[in-house]
């Protein structure tokens, strides 16, 4: 029997080329409404068919796994290696500090940049202080309130993001969950800033996009991002949680897919076997695409910056004509 290509590294390589080269095409199509695309869309999409693209469950569901190892690097992790003399900015002014959020300022390569991230615990007494990187209304709040200080003195943003979703206890809808989820997103959709959002572990949900309307959007290689979680996703539908492997092969939360979509703009790299294995390796390959995106977003003038950022989430699966 021949072997599998997906098993294979040149096969693995191809398969991820060709889905590049797909979400690329798919971007074009949309905004030239077919012209001169079609033809290559269908052979790209051939080739991935000779090859077996689509993945098995058990692939997918590794993925996920890697997405929520607990060695994996966290915001913090990222802050320590990245950026040099980071001021984290702590409470929303109004009620509280929430700790599922990091908020602050710092340089990267040089520039000053504003950066808000989740952040989970190591242990299971600092994930009760964070809530396992699961923000309230407070921490949005704060978020805001680093996005407005950014944007008053021309810092880019960066956004980090790594939750299971909102904390939803009962206290974070008294205080207006769903309403601090929405005004963090039209905060960020008014910047007139370069903003870069990377989804580094998790991206659960309401919570996960939140912090993440960017100019771009980028995903590491091993992280997941979905608008449920596959446990809560086979909750739902068959009403049994133990049903979330089939729940995430029908999701497709892996970066791949999530770039095919067009969800993402593209996937960052990560050390062989994973960003657990190799945090310093890790945040070299963040930081390079960082400073990649930070650097083509600085020839962009503010005004066309947020009105492409608009368009963009405006018209995301928005499909035809």
């Amino acid at each position: 029997m021949a072997p599998d290509p997906r098993t294979t590294a040149s096969g693995v390589a191809e398969h991820l080329r060709l889905r590049e080269r797909l979400a690329r095409l798919n971007e074009l199509q949309r905004q030239l409404r077919g012209v001169g695309v079609s033809g290559e869309i269908e052979r790209v999409k051939r080739q991935l068919s000779r090859i077996k693209a689509e993945p098995a469950a058990e692939e997918v569901w590794r993925e996920v796994e890697l997405a929520r190892h607990k060695d994996r690097p966290y915001t913090l992790d990222y802050v320590e290696r990245l950026f040099e003399d980071f001021v984290e900015l702590r409470g929303d002014r109004a009620t509280m500090d929430d700790q599922a959020v990091v908020a602050g300022l710092g340089r990267l390569h040089g520039r000053t940049i504003a950066l808000v991230g989740h952040q989970k615990g190591r242990d299971i007494h600092e994930n009760v202080r964070r809530r396992f990187g699961m923000a309230s209304p407070e921490g949005y709040r704060k978020a805001i309130r680093v996005m407005e200080i950014a944007d008053r003195h021309a810092f880019p943003l960066v956004s980090l993001v790594d939750t299971p979703g909102a904390y939803p206890g009962v206290q974070a809808e008294q205080h207006g969950q769903a309403g601090w989820i929405a005004r963090s997103q039209l905060a960020m959709a008014r910047l007139l800033i370069p903003t870069v959002a990377c989804v580094i572990g998790e991206g659960g949900s309401g919570g996960a996009v939140a912090l993440a309307v960017s100019d771009r959007v980028l995903m590491q290689e091993n992280a997941i991002y979905s608008v449920i979680s596959p446990e809560g996703c086979a909750a739902i539908l068959w009403r049994d949680a133990g049903e979330k492997i089939k729940a995430a092969t029908a999701l497709k939360p892996d970066a791949v897919h999530c770039l095919e979509l067009g969800v993402i703009d593209a996937i960052v790299p990560e050390p062989p076997g994973g960003a657990h294995l190799d945090h310093d390796e890790a945040a070299r390959l963040l930081g390079g695409a960082l400073r990649e995106e930070l650097e083509l977003l600085a020839r962009v003038p503010p005004d066309e910056l947020r009105s492409r950022r608009r368009a963009k989430f405006r018209t995301m699966g928005v499909h035809g004509g």
